[in-house]
């Protein structure tokens, strides 16, 4: 069972782990979750086989090796809009859902605004600022993230183009020009939209 001391290492909220699972389980069924399960550690296995509870903290080490392998199945060729979709995937179940109140339409900025209270939905170690940069554009900026890698943050830059959308914005950009994975001090996100 998944400790809820988020001190221990990082973690991520079951949410996300649900995110995806309902993702593969909408682009291939029970067979295609099957197919991505398969490429997994059987303790991996064990734990995404069983009910995954939505606030309940899961080693974030695990939602990496399952983001891997379903890129591996869902789009081995362009590994990089599988990352995106997943992130795209997981504001589009979890914004319309527990997390609706942060969606104003035609008001991105509320949103983005709420990026620090929405890191701690998902992320048990670090923080995310919001910077309002002009009328149709801010800029996002994760501190102290553990384990960061270039597919998460695939995730988080689709995660916030969906966001964005959902809240009205249009023609969504998100540039992730810095990186602690390229050996920047922080991973930065500049969000513009129509």
């Amino acid at each position: 069972m998944p400790t809820a001391d988020p001190t221990h290492s990082a973690r991520i909220k079951g949410t996300v782990l649900i995110s995806r699972l309902n993702m593969v389980r909408q682009h291939g069924g029970p067979a295609r979750l099957e197919d991505v399960l398969r490429r997994l550690p059987p303790a991996d296995q064990a734990v995404l086989r069983k009910m995954i509870l939505p606030i309940n903290w899961y080693p974030l080490e695990l939602n990496l090796r399952l983001d891997e392998a379903i890129a591996d199945v869902l789009s081995p060729d362009d590994r990089t809009r599988a990352f995106v979709d997943m992130g795209r995937a997981s504001a589009d179940e979890n914004l319309r859902g527990a997390q609706h109140v942060f969606v104003r339409q035609g008001e991105p900025h509320f949103l983005l605004s709420q990026a620090p209270q929405i890191y701690r939905f998902y992320y048990a170690v670090g923080s995310r600022t919001y910077e309002k940069s002009g009328p149709k554009s801010a800029i996002l900026r994760t501190f102290g993230a553990e384990r960061v890698n270039d597919a998460d943050c695939l995730t988080i830059v689709g995660w916030h183009q969906r966001a964005i959308e959902l809240s009205g914005g249009r023609a969504v950009r998100v540039l992730h020009p810095k990186c602690v994975a390229w050996g920047a001090p922080h991973c930065e996100y500049h969000c513009q939209w129509e």
